[in-house]
């Protein structure tokens, strides 16, 4: 098996998030970490605003911080591949961080293996349920505050809220600027059918 030949459709999950806010993708196991937080920050629709991390165990990749005093620093996710996850931890589930304050888990199941398979084109979004919540609401307890609020007209943050977030937020609902932001994006995210081998 040639890893420039290897796929894996993976199914990511925000985790602790109500109503169920997921992306299916099927991507190389070559992308290199830095690339697979772009990947999953235009899938979700994400501003790319704060920072990252994958960890796997007791493993972490991310980009490190010189000035950081804290003493934990991750493996640079610029020299990381998602294939190296799997051969280092053996990994089956992965979860990427984001936004450190909000503390957004996307929990990424490897799904299913394909080889001897072209990569050209790829990654590409197979399936997208929910909206993503907005940025800075507070992570998934702010959310479903931001949620109830929005959803009762009696609620004393009703108001407030409702002119903070995106106009007419449906949970349900993809944001139409992501599909078109998706469908735009040159041939990466082309849902498109193709012969897969399934290992």
């Amino acid at each position: 098996m040639s890893l420039n030949t290897t796929a894996v459709r993976i199914k990511v999950t925000l985790k602790d998030v109500k109503p169920e806010v997921m992306r299916r993708l099927v991507v190389p196991v070559t992308l290199r970490l830095d690339r697979l937080h772009l990947t999953l920050q235009e899938a979700f629709g994400w501003t790319n605003s704060h920072l990252f991390e994958f960890f796997a165990g007791e493993a972490h990749w991310g980009i490190p911080d010189p000035d950081n005093a804290y003493g934990h620093q991750p493996i640079d996710a610029r020299k990381a591949r998602l294939c190296d996850i799997v051969r280092e931890t053996g990994a089956k589930t992965i979860h990427y961080l984001y936004d450190f304050g909000d503390s957004w888990d996307h929990v990424i199941k490897l799904e299913k293996w394909f080889d001897n398979t072209t990569t050209e084109g790829m990654p590409f979004l197979l399936e997208v349920a929910g909206r993503c919540p907005p940025e800075d609401v507070g992570g998934a307890p702010g959310y479903a505050e931001y949620l109830d609020a929005i959803g009762d007209p009696t609620h004393p943050e009703h108001e407030h809220m409702r002119l903070w977030g995106p106009e007419r937020f449906d949970p349900n609902v993809v944001d139409q600027a992501l599909e078109a932001a998706v469908n735009a994006l040159s041939g990466i995210w082309k849902p498109r059918r193709q012969k897969l081998r399934s290992k």
